[in-house]
């Protein structure tokens, strides 16, 4: 089809002289322009606001654009946080502090050496000699006496914990997926993102809290399902599933589904002693090249460092050879100067001392923000034992900050971010209605930044919960006003 000679485009007229639709109207058809009935029709008006095609950027979905952490930061740029954010307490986002100010931590690499490799492409699995060391530290902390064992083969190096679940998706066949809510929100969009597979969600009970218990696998398993997708440790609720659960879990998968296991934090496990324990699936596969188990991890969290964009995923060959070669078309591989300055902070010894030193300063953290939350009047039926994150109920507050969206509204009006908790309810097809979800009464809190950021966004989240306190009428006057 020619659009030679005509005499319209299906470009924006250069002024509002040119046609009778407004300059911020794209022209939908290149046989004329829109009608004025077209213009002011309430169906077409609403026909185009509906389908994608139909809008002003043709193909354009907005909505896939953030994450929930995304989503929130933005609220609080429109509030004053880009230009000042040493004024806010950022409470939201899933960072750890990254200085080098936890005592017993080893000291960062300030300086990075390029070497001539450094400078050429890397393998889109990722250099041999960082995947070596991988496989070793895995080996150690939780192959040790057990016959088969991770070498280099069964280690795929990845740009990040999205960039590696990606890649996970892209290779897996037609299937239903199981996922658990309340989790990680980017798995909304990437789960949306393909349709080699369906995306089925199923809700965690809050009366055991939202904890994933062997029973609820089998079920998924028998209703169909063959690709389960869950964090362990779990954000945002702070829970973690160790052994013997862990293994009846890995017990009850095996031969039947694969099991894809987000571990990026795994080091923070307060379940024995802050001994540098870190929690993993690996303790548990038999063969690790037929057990169908996928773990992802890297330096973002439990090393302090997610600017380097360095993560890892743990598999069987004929899993990780498929996720290496999709990285030509989805991503092209990770830094590789950066890939060569990791290989040292995973020596076995160095990494056990670092998760001591991990543990102890963020188990702190963590009672000392539930000790202040506690002091405001929050309940605490449960202690988060992993993460640095706290699934911070709202239902006891007075009702007009009783839910995640009014709660997070007014700590921007004082200076303090926190995650509205249906981000967390995954809804990647958008089937329902959010503000039915069960994670409507809730916010995420993270303890991840230093101490004086905690202790100014406490103050503030005091302030906002005393002010609505005051405003709450008494018994006496609600008895009055009935």
């Amino acid at each position: 089809m020619s659009f030679r000679n005509r005499t319209f485009s299906v470009h924006r007229p250069s002024s509002a002289s040119d046609s009778p639709a407004s300059p911020t109207l794209r022209r939908f058809s290149v046989a004329k322009a829109p009608s004025t009935n077209e213009q002011k029709s309430s169906a077409h008006i609403r026909f185009r606001e509906a389908h994608v095609g139909h809008r002003p950027h043709a193909g354009l979905d907005p909505s896939r654009a953030s994450t929930g952490v995304v989503w929130c930061t933005e609220r609080a740029y429109e509030h004053g946080f880009m230009e000042d954010p040493g004024s806010w307490a950022n409470l939201g986002q899933g960072a750890p502090e990254a200085g080098d100010g936890i005592p017993g931590s080893f000291e960062r690499p300030k300086t990075i050496n390029v070497t001539e490799d450094g400078r050429e492409y890397g393998p889109t699995a990722g250099i041999k000699s960082l995947r070596a060391a991988v496989a070793n530290l895995y080996n150690v902390e939780h192959r040790a006496g057990k016959e088969s064992q991770y070498t280099w083969e069964n280690v795929c190096i990845v740009p990040g914990g999205r960039a590696g679940l990606i890649r996970i998706a892209a290779v897996l066949g037609n299937a239903y997926l199981g996922f658990f809510i309340p989790d990680y929100t980017a798995y909304n969009e990437m789960l949306s993102l393909f349709k080699n597979f369906a995306a089925i969600p199923t809700p965690l009970s809050a009366g055991d809290g939202y904890t994933l218990h062997p029973d609820k696998i089998a079920e998924e398993i028998f209703r169909g399902t063959s690709v389960i997708l869950t964090s362990n440790p779990r954000n945002p609720t702070g829970e973690v599933v160790t052994n013997p659960a862990l293994a009846e879990i890995q017990d009850i998968c095996r031969d039947r589904c694969t099991l894809i296991m987000d571990e990026f934090y795994g080091g923070y496990n307060y379940t024995s002693g802050c001994d540098g324990t870190t929690i993993s699936a690996a303790d548990n596969v038999h063969d690790v090249d037929e057990d169908s188990v996928l773990i992802i991890d890297g330096l973002t969290k439990r090393f302090r460092l997610p600017g380097w964009r360095v993560a890892w995923i743990v598999g069987p060959k004929e899993f990780i050879n498929a996720i290496g070669s999709c990285g030509s078309y989805l991503d092209g591989g990770t830094n590789v100067p950066f890939q060569e300055a990791s290989v040292a902070m995973l020596e076995p010894k160095l990494v056990r001392r670092e998760m001591v030193a991990l543990q102890t300063h963020f188990m702190a953290k963590r009672d000392y923000v539930i000790g202040r939350l506690e002091a405001v009047g929050f309940k605490f039926p449960r202690i988060p034992n992993s993460t640095f994150y706290i699934w911070l109920d709202l239902s006891g507050l007075p009702d007009a900050i009783s839910d995640g969206l009014s709660f997070f509204e007014e700590c921007l009006k004082e200076k303090v971010i926190v995650v509205v908790g249906i981000h967390f309810d995954l809804n990647p097809s958008r089937r329902r209605d959010l503000f039915d979800s069960p994670c409507h009464h809730f916010v995420r809190l993270s303890y991840g930044p230093k101490m004086e950021v905690l202790k100014k966004g406490l103050d503030a989240i005091e302030r906002v919960v005393k002010k609505f306190r005051d405003r709450e009428p008494t018994k006496e006057e609600s008895e009055a006003v009935e």
